[in-house]
Order: structure tokens, then sequence, then C-alpha cells
């Protein structure tokens, strides 16, 4: 004799419920995919499981025996499945997330190292990559969460991460800084060394300088942050960086500046709308927006 736990699990549910249009519903299923299965077991066994009225659904003295003969295993699958996966939780948490390759480089690293501290056993997985290859890792659910400066996509939950403005590096020449903040219009007539213009904020940059009505000399355009610095601190001219990227001047010689008027983005988390985030990469996520505000506030 054959069955299988679902035919036991609907024959249950009609016998708590007495009710098969209610049993279905606890069981996701149409009441009349429900019949079949309590047909096919009553047919497997050789004995009818309910007496059924347009009023009523009521156990048979059979039906009655065989409930209490499978409870105590049925309930038994269930704790047995339970304590499995719980236990799979436990030996496979596991977290993973993308961004852009600086920050993945200069932020991602420390903060995974505090975070695991905090939460011993778990595993967090870090990839990088440009907006386009997160957006689809995420589509793919191969990333709990990624983080950038994205457009809305469909399909995806994107709330904000993160506020930067735009500020000012010049070379640092030892001499006292008079200002915290500079204008815009200081910017003409000096050489910029610019990124590559699929920079959301290389984009705002130019934007603002056109706005403005600034014309600076073009410098050098590279590709990433720390080589735009670098060109700076060798007094090769100035750049505009995003407020993050002060992180970057560390053990540099270059000063930054704020900028006014100030200009502002946003800085983005996306994550599949068809897939419930887990609890940890939450947990992760807001541990995330005050490690960054901390880390941007102690280099201003």
């Amino acid at each position: 004799m054959e069955f299988t736990s679902r035919q036991l699990r609907a024959f249950h549910l009609v016998a708590e419920y007495r009710n098969f249009t209610r049993a279905a519903e606890a069981l996701f299923l149409t009441p009349s995919g429900l019949s079949v299965l309590v047909r096919e077991l009553e047919r497997q066994i050789g004995f009818r499981l309910f007496d059924r009225t347009t009023r009523q659904v009521v156990l048979t003295a059979q039906g009655g025996e065989l409930l209490e003969i499978t409870r105590p295993a049925l309930h038994a699958l269930d704790d047995g499945m339970c304590r499995i996966e719980q236990a799979a939780k436990r030996k496979n948490r596991r977290i993973n997330v993308g961004t852009t390759p600086w920050i993945a480089a200069n932020v991602l690293p420390t903060a995974i190292r505090e975070f695991r501290d905090r939460h011993p056993g778990l595993e967090i997985y870090l990839f990088d990559g440009n907006l386009s290859a997160l957006a689809k890792r995420v589509e793919l659910n191969k990333l709990d969460f990624a983080l950038g400066i994205f457009d809305r996509i469909l399909g995806m939950r994107r709330v904000p991460f993160f506020r930067f403005s735009l500020m000012l590096a010049r070379p640092d020449d030892g001499r006292p800084v008079r200002s915290q903040t500079s204008s815009w219009a200081e910017l003409g007539g000096e050489t910029m060394i610019s990124l590559t213009k699929d920079y959301p904020y290389e984009q705002l940059t130019q934007k603002q300088l056109e706005k403005m009505g600034v014309v600076c000399k073009r410098g050098q355009t590279v590709n990433g942050l720390d080589t735009q610095l670098g060109l700076v601190e060798a007094g090769l001219g100035v750049a505009v960086i995003p407020s993050f990227g002060v992180m970057a001047t560390r053990n540099r010689k270059v000063r930054v500046t704020r900028l006014e008027p100030e200009v502002v983005l946003d800085f983005y988390e996306i994550s599949n709308r068809g897939r419930k985030l887990p609890s940890e990469a939450s947990e992760f996520a807001a541990f995330l927006k005050t490690f960054l505000t901390r880390k941007v506030s102690e280099r201003q």
C-alpha cells in the first residue's frame, strides 16, 4: 500500500475543518483538487473516510481510527522537517551583496569584518561590478541586494540608501585652510581631472558646470576615483568627487572642501521585488547605512 504525506495532510485538514473548502484553502488547493487527494487515499486503503452530505462532512469509524493512528506520525514528520530546516539555515547562513568596484574595495571589506564580529558564523560574499551587472544578478537572485546609483528598474525594490554631495579635491600645499567650502565659480580656468561619462556623478558634475557657466581646462579622463585623486595629489589638476570618496583621500596630500551651491545625488539599495529579503541581509543593509555615514563624517 502506497500513499503520500500530501494525501494524509489533506485527510487531516478535512477531519479538522469538517469542510472541504476551508481545508483546501489551508493546503492552497482548489476544493476539487483536495477531493481528488482524498478519493485517491480512500481507493488505496480500500474504505471510505468521510460521510458527506450537503450540510456536513463526518468521519467514518474507519476514518476516525486512521486519524488516531496517523496523527503522531504526521506530527513527528513536521517536527523533524522543521528541525532539519532550522539546522540547515544555521549552517548555511550567508548574505550575497554587490556594489560598484570602488565601494567594494574601500568600504565593504571593513564593514563586513565589523558586522561578522557581531554575527559569528555568518558568511558575507561580495560581488563588485558595474550597475547593469549588479542589477542582473539581483534579478536572478544571485545577490540579496546591491548598492549603487540606480535608476528605477522594473521588478526591483529601490530604497534610498545614502545621499551624497559633490565636493572639490585639490592638491594639499600645506598652507592653512581658510574655508571648508568652495564655490563652483572657483573652478573657472582650473584643469579638471575627470572620470568617464558612464559615472552618474561625472554626468552631474558636467551638468552643474554648464548650468553655472563655468569653463574648466580639460585635464585627463580616467576610469577610477583612486587614479583621479592620484593625479590631483601630483598637482596635475583638481577634481569633483562624491562625498563618500573622501575616504579615498586617507594618506594622500589632497584637500577636500564642500562645493556650494550643494549638489546631491542618491545612492540606492535594490533587491528583487518578488523575493523577501532575508532578515540578516536587511540587518546588514541597515548597519551599512550607519557605517558609511560614520566613515564619511570622520573624513570631513
